[in-house]
This record gives structure tokens, sequence and C-alpha cells, in this order.
């Protein structure tokens, strides 16, 4: 990705794609009390918007 490749964006939007994904999964186990999917959803949460924002800056 530092190299510029033609790929990055697209990586990164896929990255975002699936962070999103994740923390959607585990908010479901998070309402059911269990404290790690939460955390799981969190970090998953801030993963998704990082690279989302690494995505706009291409």
């Amino acid at each position: 990705m530092s190299l510029g490749s033609q790929f990055s964006a697209h990586l990164r939007r896929v990255c975002a794609d699936a962070c999103k994904a994740c923390a959607q999964e585990c908010e479901q186990h998070a309402q059911m009390g269990m404290d790690h999917c939460r955390k799981c959803a969190e970090a998953c949460r801030h993963c998704a918007d990082i690279c989302e924002e690494m995505a706009r800056s291409v």
C-alpha cells in the first residue's frame, strides 16, 4: 500500500467492509451479555473507521 499499488484503495475498502461485518456479528452476541464480543465489536468498528479514512485519502 505504501508503494501506491493499484489495489490499495480497493483493499482498504474490503478491510473496512470486513471489519463492519465482524462488528455487526459481534454486536449481536454482545447484546446477550458477552462482554468479549462487545470489546471485539468496538475494535472492529475502530478498524473499519481507520480503513475508511485511509480509503478516502487515496
